[in-house]
């Protein structure tokens, strides 16, 4: 109940018109129902002949009687004059039409109670979808690195669906069927207190035992959606690794391990499904044992005379229990489902409770790069072991500085610590004196270009990939852009030129026309500070010759970070700093490192490098 009345306040109360709606036709519907069952009392008394007193109309405020006395007896003063007149076949006739009448009220306003619900469904499935992508594109880096994307995937697509098939899909009887049987069990006591009294020590019972299951549900889903999480990750990894799979003849391997999960994954959800399944017979059971009961205590007293109730009056009674048992199955099918539902949110939360990007504080100071970057004792460790050891390295404006070293090293970590991809644990890192963590992230990053070793692209047009994130940037300046990255000639060699799609992370393009898109992107952006990491490793010599032209473009009068393994590209940097196990062991220019005959000419003899 606790995850209902959380689910209610994050995301009903943006819908309280529609919550409104829907609970007002429900209350009328209720109502309705109980009007239209009250027509079986004059109608089995005309069938059965059993009303043959004498009635006398009573006024409404009329002292010593009860409003349902006055009611009741209205009623039948009503019925057996329609009798005098007319005779038993009209007044049948008449309360026949009358229980139509009731009937079509009842199920139109039941159809508005659900139809109002509908947008509410929608709309909060849509709110947790937007705002788990939102919440993604607030989380830091680092969250991604300790989950899988195919758990993520799996809660975005699966846990939400699961949320809409099972919590909101039970939304109309968790808001309809509480009313029907808080209306109904008021009408019970206004017939027969006593009666209902004798009801009530049996409803607890059934009460509990359901909810003992319902609990264990939840549990079991929670395992079957982490299950499912583990899929997804599976078929990620599958997919981004199609072609080393097929190279090692891994597709047994593979095969079978997806195999294991899934049978898994099947056992829980048939334990999950015969579970649920079982709330329809249980309640069934436990509702028709309670009518049961009731039937044999209240037939008790009419049999032995009792005045408490008479026969017509009781089995209008059972009618009303019978339909309060109704909902109270309904709503516990649908507090089974809201268990599976509930736990899918649980993995829903774990992503949108996760801690956002720290702004450390509320004032964002403007940067204004004019004079050097600082890094002052800095250290950095992702979990446990520290992967920075101590750093202090400064940076003039306008100066390309390299960072190379084996892998591992940190050179890469080193640069995401500038942008707060990640934050430091101790030590500052400095921007004019200001520290970064003194300033608001989009400024701070707003700052930067990133051209990396894989290009990261996006299934669009090769236009609105140049223009990516670049806000007021005519089609003149994207084609210039374009240009300068010698990018331009085999764009309009492509079908549809600047609006051709470039399809899935820019798969119809080779990989040199990946990277100059990439360069003209950060062209267009302008930035003060250029990011480079391995930009031209990955690429054959034509396509490194045309890259590695474009980015002396780039370079121009522009901070430089250069982040690389083939030390042949740094040569004329005006730093190159040399990192070890988190450490700077070495720093100076090229011809200065390989004269210390030390760790960087030792990279450099290992990759065939000479000292000029």
């Amino acid at each position: 109940m606790k995850g209902i009345i959380r689910l209610i306040k994050r995301f009903l109360l943006s819908y309280k018109k529609y919550v409104v709606l829907t609970f007002g036709f429900n209350i009328l519907t209720a109502f309705l129902n109980v009007f239209s069952l009250a027509t079986i009392i004059p109608i089995l008394q005309v069938l059965f002949k059993v009303n043959t007193g004498t009635y006398k109309f009573i006024e409404w405020n009329a002292p010593g009687s009860s409003f349902v006395d006055v009611v009741l007896n209205n009623l039948n003063w009503y019925v057996t004059q329609i009798m005098d007149m007319y005779g038993n076949t009209y007044t049948l006739m008449i309360l026949s039409v009358f229980l139509v009448m009731m009937t079509i009220l009842k199920t139109g306003t039941a159809y508005f109670g659900s139809y109002f619900i509908i947008p509410i469904r929608t709309g909060v499935v849509r709110d947790i979808r937007n705002q788990i992508n939102d919440k993604i594109l607030k989380l830091p880096i680092g969250f991604f690195s300790e989950e899988r994307k195919g758990d993520i995937l799996s809660r975005i697509s699966g846990d939400v669906n699961e949320v809409e098939n099972s919590v909101m899909s039970s939304l109309d009887m968790l808001f309809k069927n509480p009313i029907l049987m808080l209306i109904y069990f008021i009408t019970m006591v206004l017939l027969s207190w006593q009666l209902t009294l004798f009801v009530l020590v049996l409803l607890p019972l059934m009460g509990y035992i359901m909810g003992t299951v319902g609990k264990t549900l939840k549990k079991s889903s929670f395992e079957a959606q982490n299950k499912w999480g583990e899929l997804m990750s599976q078929v990620e990894e599958t997919l981004s690794g199609l072609r080393v799979i097929k190279a090692f003849n891994a597709e047994d391997d593979i095969s079978k391990r997806f195999h294991s999960g899934s049978n898994e994954f099947r056992r829980m959800s048939n334990r999950i499904a015969r579970r649920q399944n079982l709330a329809h017979p249980m309640s069934e059971l436990l509702g028709t044992l309670t009518i049961a009961v009731v039937l044999w205590f209240g037939g008790s007293l009419i049999l032995k005379g009792s005045t408490m109730i008479d026969a017509a009056t009781f089995i209008y009674y059972l009618t009303i229990f019978y339909s309060i048992i109704n909902p109270a199955k309904e709503f516990s099918r649908s507090a089974y489902a809201v268990q599976r539902g509930l736990a899918s949110m649980e993995r829903i939360d774990k992503i949108l409770d996760a801690e956002n990007e720290k702004s450390y504080t509320t004032r964002n100071t403007p940067l204004h790069f004019k004079k050097d970057i600082e890094y002052k004792d800095v250290w950095f460790k992702y979990n446990s072991e520290w992967v920075i050891k101590g750093i202090n390295l400064h940076i003039e404006k306008g100066k390309t500085i390299a960072l190379v070293g084996q892998s591992g090293s940190g050179k890469s970590t080193l640069a995401d610590l500038l942008p707060r991809f990640y934050d430091i644990q101790e030590g500052g890192i400095y921007i004019d004196d200001t520290d970064i963590k003194d300033t608001g992230l989009q400024d701070l990053r707003s700052l930067f270009g990133y051209v990396n070793q894989e290009a990261i692209l996006f299934n669009d047009t090769i236009y609105n990939n140049i223009a990516f994130g670049a806000k007021n940037k005519t089609e003149a300046q994207v084609v210039e852009a374009a240009r300068i990255a010698n990018a331009h000639e085999f764009i309009i060699a492509t079908p549809k030129g600047y609006q051709t799609n470039i399809g899935d992370r820019g798969g119809k393009l080779s990989g040199g026309q990946r990277q100059r898109i990439s360069i003209a992107r950060a062209i267009l952006k302008d930035p003060q500070i250029l990011i480079l990491d391995e930009a031209t490793s990955a690429l054959d010599s034509d396509s490194e010759r045309l890259v590695q032209a474009a980015l002396e473009h780039l370079l121009k009068n522009r901070t430089t970070i250069i982040i690389a393994h083939r030390l042949s590209t740094v040569k004329n940097a005006d730093m190159i700093y040399v990192l070890q196990d988190g450490q700077i062991v070495e720093s100076g220019k090229h011809d200065t490192l390989y004269a210390l005959d030390g760790y960087y000419t030792k990279l450099c003899k290992i990759q065939g490098i000479l000292k000029a």
